[in-house]
């Protein structure tokens, strides 16, 4: 296979898990996770979201678009990214232990109320399903984001969206795109959008 030809099979492998997140199952389990934020939002509490390695980078991706804007300009979200800080984090494994880098945060962090994001492409990371236990104790709702084999983390959330693939990188694909629709939806529903923002700069 031709360098040229390997690339298209890898754009045609992505473009396959996301045409299959049109799957009824799939858009009622996006519909229900957009609509639960939406209902935090509104209650005027936060969410907290968090993930290794790539997924590290989505936890710090939702909480931009939230905290930010993700279209429009409109009031700040309030949206906690536990892994941003890596004094914290470090600390944490040092004197504790990898494993409660989240679960430790979380404690610290989170209220009746919140939601708590994880995000796993495995749905086996040991620190998420550390928070996981943590979150059930703390009667926090749970949200989790996975693949589609969904892992020891699926039966231990409240909610959670297995994307359509196994592979890591068209998961995490996935998972941008599930992100980006959230943002979306809650901009939308939360926001009348008045002139008030339309008419600011940026």
């Amino acid at each position: 296979m031709s360098t040229k030809e390997l690339i298209k099979d890898l754009i045609n492998e992505s473009l396959q898990a996301k045409k299959t997140m049109l799957e009824d199952s799939q858009v009622e389990s996006i519909y229900n996770i957009a609509n639960k934020i939406v209902d935090v939002y509104k209650n005027k509490k936060k969410t907290i979201i968090c993930g290794n390695g790539g997924s590290a980078s989505d936890a710090l991706h939702f909480a931009a678009e939230m905290v930010v804007r993700f279209e429009k300009n409109r009031d700040a979200l309030p949206s906690v990214a536990l892994s941003e800080n890596v004094s914290t984090i470090t600390a944490i494994g040092n004197d504790f232990d990898y494993d409660h880098i989240f679960s430790r945060q979380l404690e610290a962090y989170a209220h009746k109320g919140d939601i708590f994001i994880a995000i796993s492409t495995s749905g086996n990371s040991r620190n998420i399903l550390e928070a996981l236990k943590s979150a059930k104790k703390m009667g926090i709702f749970t949200i989790g984001m996975t693949n589609s084999d969904g892992g020891k983390m699926k039966s231990m959330c409240n909610l959670c969206y297995c994307a359509p693939s196994k592979i890591t990188a068209r998961t995490q694909e996935c998972h941008i795109l599930l992100i980006h629709i959230i943002a979306k939806l809650v901009e939308q529903q939360i926001f009348s959008l008045s002139a008030k923002f339309n008419s600011l700069k940026i």
